[in-house]
C-alpha cells in the first residue's frame, strides 16, 4: 500500500532541492508548457498546494476557511527565484502539518474540486503528488518521465486507465512489462505496450514520441488528468 504522505514529502523535497539551484534568469526561461516560464509553473504549484490546504481544512472543520483559492492570474514572471522556492517549500510544510492534524474520520469526507467533481479528502494528497511529479518534468531542468518513481507511475496508470475505461476510451488493452502489469479497457481497439513511464508520458501529453508498441493506430489521449473513476458522486 502506498504511504502517500511519505511519497508527497519525497516528491516535494526532490523538486524544491532543484528549485534552490535555479537563478533568477533560470526561472524566467521557458518551460515545456507553451507560454509558461518556469516561474509560472512554480507559482502554479504553490497555488495548487493552497487549494489542497483549503480542501483539507473543509474536511477537517466542516466549514470553508475563507475565500476559495482559484485560477488567479499567474504572477511568476518577475519574482526572484529564491522567493518562488521559499513560497512552495512553505506551502508544502503547511500541507505536512495539515495532514498530521487530520482526524482519521475526516479523510473519507467528500470535498469538491474546483472543476466541480467530488473526491474523498485523502485523494487530495494523490492530486498533489501528481502535480509535483508532472510539473517537475515540465520545468525542463533535467527531470524526465524515466525519473518518475515506480510507485508514482503504477498509481498514476491505475488511476488514469480506470478513468479512461469508465469513459469507453478506444484502447483494448495496455501492458507495462517493466511493472508486470496489464489493464483491459475496452472490447475493441488497439493493444498498447510500453514501459510504464513511457505509457504515462504519452497519456499525460508529456511525450508525443514515447517508445510504444501498438497493433493499430492509437487514438489521441483526452485532456489529462481526468476526474477519477468512479468519481465518488
Amino acid at each position: 500500500m502506498i504511504n502517500i504522505i511519505e511519497e508527497v514529502t519525497r516528491s516535494g523535497a526532490r523538486l524544491t532541492t532543484v528549485l534552490d539551484a535555479l537563478t533568477d534568469t533560470d526561472v524566467r526561461a521557458p518551460s515545456t508548457i507553451p507560454g509558461w516560464t518556469r516561474g509560472h509553473i512554480i507559482t502554479h504549484l504553490t497555488g495548487s498546494v493552497d487549494a489542497y490546504l483549503w480542501l483539507l481544512a473543509v474536511a477537517r472543520t466542516g466549514a470553508e476557511p475563507g475565500p476559495r483559492p482559484g485560477a488567479e492570474a499567474l504572477d511568476g514572471t518577475d519574482r526572484r527565484a529564491a522567493e518562488l522556492a521559499t513560497d512552495l517549500r512553505t506551502r508544502l510544510g503547511r500541507l505536512a502539518e495539515a495532514t498530521a492534524s487530520m482526524p482519521a474520520e475526516a479523510w473519507d469526507i467528500l470535498v469538491t474540486a474546483l472543476a466541480g467533481w467530488q473526491h474523498p479528502a485523502w485523494y487530495t494528497l494523490h492530486r498533489c503528488w501528481r502535480e509535483l511529479e508532472t510539473h517537475h518534468v515540465d520545468l525542463d531542468v533535467g527531470y524526465r518521465p524515466a525519473d518518475w518513481p515506480r510507485t508514482y507511475v503504477t498509481w498514476a496508470l491505475d488511476d488514469t486507465l480506470a478513468a479512461l475505461a469508465a469513459r469507453d476510451f478506444p484502447l483494448a488493452r495496455v501492458e507495462a512489462p517493466d511493472l508486470d502489469r496489464s489493464w483491459p479497457l475496452a472490447p475493441t481497439g488497439p493493444a498498447l505496450t510500453g514501459a510504464g513511464h513511457a505509457l504515462l508520458a504519452w497519456l499525460s501529453g508529456r511525450a508525443t514520441d514515447a517508445p510504444l508498441a501498438s497493433d493499430h493506430p492509437l487514438p489521441d489521449p483526452p485532456s489529462w488528468p481526468l476526474p477519477p473513476a468512479p468519481g465518488w458522486r
